[in-house]
């Protein structure tokens, strides 16, 4: 009977170490990315991160940014580019670093002869959740990293983004502030057990007035920092997927996106919106995750066409 039990208790205790070690190896569970609160930010990916999700590799540099190590100051023979944003540009766990929208602008630059430049770099400065808010604090904070071009890439429902804050870091399960002692605990915690509220979100969460012209006046604030820094501004766009074809964007949506235009005419800045080019997509399912995440196809097609605009705005 001593044996038999001793028997099973080795076998229940392999199996929980090949289930830790296939979780880990295969998914990437125990080692998820961790955040930092910040008190103008709200939040950032920690410094100094390297995991693999589902096999998709990612890396955090020393200021958050889902990119390389960097130097603070470039040579003069760098161009370099720094792309603000949310998840769409950061691409989260279900992307590759090769495949983010940074990575395969940097590559498509390398590969058009930019004779003026030995090193070519797209930094990218982003986190799940940001919005133009978050975005200007970064850049208030660490600066441009002389950037020649600051690019700024967007979705519609960033217009309507609420103040920075950092409540979720390390409360909320998708914005940890450590890693979990198993990877069968991270499993638990985001699949099994039923995530806590965070009461004092509500009222973040609620936040009246005109949202859309707190974002529109944090994007001026953007541009109006690049240009100290003698850098050139260029904002981006990209629509949620129930947007294209019919019916299209909701009301509210469709005057937030005329205030949108309007300002980026007063203000003069380089605008490009991708809803009248993913309209003409046959399928536009196709380019997308989910409904508002693009996955490599879609990051594809903004990569290519945000290149393009590079090449003008810099006239190589």
């Amino acid at each position: 009977m001593k044996e038999t039990l001793v028997i099973i208790l080795t076998l229940l205790l392999g199996l929980f170490v090949a289930m830790e070690i296939g979780m880990r190896s295969l998914f990437g569970f125990g080692n998820p990315l961790t955040y930092i609160a910040d008190e103008q930010i709200g939040y950032l990916l920690a410094p100094n991160q390297r995991t693999r999700r589902y096999g998709h590799r990612i890396e955090i540099n020393q200021y958050s940014m889902r990119s390389e190590a960097i130097e603070q100051t470039p040579p003069s023979s760098t161009l370099r580019v720094l792309l603000l944003g949310d998840s769409i540009a950061n691409g989260g766990w279900w992307t590759d670093q090769d495949n983010t929208i940074s990575s395969l602008i940097q590559g498509s630059l390398r590969a058009t002869n930019v004779s003026n430049y030995q090193k070519i770099e797209v930094l990218n400065a982003s986190a799940n959740s940001w919005g133009p808010r978050n975005e200007l604090a970064y850049l208030e904070k660490f600066g441009s990293f002389n950037a020649q071009v600051v690019v700024l890439l967007i979705n519609t429902d960033d217009l309507f983004a609420t103040a920075p804050t950092s409540l979720p870091v390390g409360r909320d399960r998708n914005y940890p502030d450590r890693k979990p002692p198993l990877a069968l605990v991270e499993v638990l915690q985001n699949y099994v057990f039923k995530p806590q509220p965070i009461p004092e979100l509500e009222a973040i969460h609620k936040e009246g007035g005109d949202r859309v012209g707190r974002n529109l006046e944090a994007i001026g604030k953007i541009q109006a920092l690049t240009r100290q820094h003698n850098g050139q501004f260029l904002l981006v766009m990209t629509p949620l997927l129930r947007e294209i074809g019919s019916p299209g964007s909701r009301d509210y949506e469709v005057k937030a996106r005329q205030r949108l235009s309007e300002f980026t005419k007063t203000q003069q800045i380089a605008y490009i919106d991708f809803l009248p080019k993913f309209n003409t997509t046959k399928n536009p399912k196709t380019l997308y995750h989910d409904h508002i995440h693009l996955n490599l196809q879609g990051n594809q097609i903004v990569s290519e066409v945000i290149k393009q605009k590079l090449i003008d705005i810099l006239k190589f």
